[in-house]
């Protein structure tokens, strides 16, 4: 088969590999349809290279059909059309049981100290092959794969994998009141379905951020109140102009949708690629031990948010020695959620807006469509943010 593979620092390409087997019995193969290009593939593409391998399989947002199950998958069907959750989770174990699939007991990598596996996302995550690919094998599909019904496009389901969950966490965990006021820092796909799902939870104003002009203003479309990062001299002018709309307080709520890539420190910055063109023996342990994180979007975050309120944090950061202003965040008495998306914690209140009423926009939410031929242009298009590219999806 054909799927898109790592092969080192903004090097992708698309190659014939082994198509994917029955390993285990609770495992599926499924024929990908569609397959989201995710802001998180870019800090593969960029940042987190010291994890890769030459060769890895990537991406992590599939819909297709079911080809072949093991005989422990009862729930499936060769035919079915399903999405299939960007983390693999049992739906078994204390910490399924418990709404909190990302830290799945049983998919947990525990050789490296870290949370469920993942597709397509680095030896930290179980280096289990990802979902750009023509097929994809899916463990413990007795639980992640959602079923969606034969008939609309895939556009309408396709985001169940990791967009819409995603976002949809960021603004439960923003805990935003009804009436209330949440600021988005960085409107990609996260941060821009963020929006839309927080006016569509009952937020009165939605504040977005970014520098992007395709970005900014397709999100002023949805009602949100945006800030182009570029039109002030200075982070605290901007920090001032959102307080001016609320009372001089600040937001209830700040979700950082960017993460790691914003800009600010060089110095990180400098962290970062002298890590990515190391050896690979040394740039593992040196990213594990003392990377560092580009801050510049939760700082604004900290500073923004009003005292009291909360700070959502969607976008990945992946730093060990990332220095905070605990004193800040400590006399301002911020609360602060994370972490990756429970993905299955969501789907049953999303799916009710899976309608053809679409009040979440998910049917026209791509901007850009492109046969998986074409992975790396996208790639190298999404990371540049050329041609108003915003979300990319993949047609094995």
């Amino acid at each position: 088969m054909k799927a898109v593979t790592w092969q080192g620092k903004r090097d992708v390409r698309v190659e014939d590999v082994p198509d994917p087997k029955i390993q285990e019995p609770t495992d599926a193969v499924i024929r990908v349809t569609s397959t989201g290009l995710c802001g998180s593939d870019l800090h593969l593409y960029e940042v987190l290279t010291p994890f890769m391998t030459p060769g890895d399989i990537l991406g992590h947002e599939p819909i297709g059909i079911v080809e072949e199950v093991g005989p422990e998958v009862t729930n499936l069907q060769v035919g079915d059309r399903v999405v299939v959750p960007f983390q693999i989770s049992c739906g078994r174990c204390f910490m399924c049981a418990a709404g909190l699939q990302t830290q799945c007991e049983t998919t947990q990598v525990t050789s490296e100290g870290m949370g469920a596996a993942l597709f397509g996302y680095t030896r930290l995550y179980g280096a289990v092959p990802g979902a750009q690919a023509q097929y994809l094998r899916v463990p413990q599909a007795h639980y992640g794969p959602i079923k969606i019904p034969h008939g609309p496009a895939d556009d309408r389901f396709v985001y169940l994998s990791d967009v819409l969950p995603t976002a949809w966490q960021a603004v439960a965990y923003a805990d935003v009141p009804r009436g209330g006021t949440v600021a988005v820092l960085g409107l990609g796909p996260i941060g821009d379905m963020a929006c839309r799902v927080a006016l569509a939870r009952g937020a009165e104003r939605v504040f977005g951020v970014d520098l992007v002009p395709e970005r900014l203003a397709r999100a002023r479309r949805d009602g949100v109140q945006t800030y182009d990062l570029r039109g002030f001299d200075h982070e605290k002018d901007l920090v001032a102009a959102i307080r001016d709309e609320t009372e001089g307080r600040g937001p209830d709520a700040v979700i950082d949708a960017v993460g790691t890539e914003a800009h600010g420190s060089a110095a990180a910055r400098m962290v970062q690629q002298a890590a990515a063109v190391m050896p690979r023996t040394l740039s593992g342990p040196l990213a594990e031990r003392f990377s560092v994180d580009r801050l510049a979007a939760f700082h604004m975050a900290i500073e923004l948010v009003r005292r009291g309120g909360t700070i959502s944090l969607s976008g990945v950061y992946g730093g060990s020695a990332d220095p905070l202003p605990m004193l800040t965040m400590f006399d301002k008495q911020l609360q602060i959620r994370m972490g990756q998306a429970n993905v299955r914690r969501w789907t049953d209140e999303i799916i009710p807006y899976l309608t053809d009423a679409d009040p979440l926009g998910v049917d026209d939410f791509a901007t850009h469509r492109v046969p998986l031929s074409d992975a790396p242009h996208a790639y190298e298009m999404f990371q540049r943010k050329q041609d108003g590219a915003i979300k990319v999806l993949m047609t094995p």
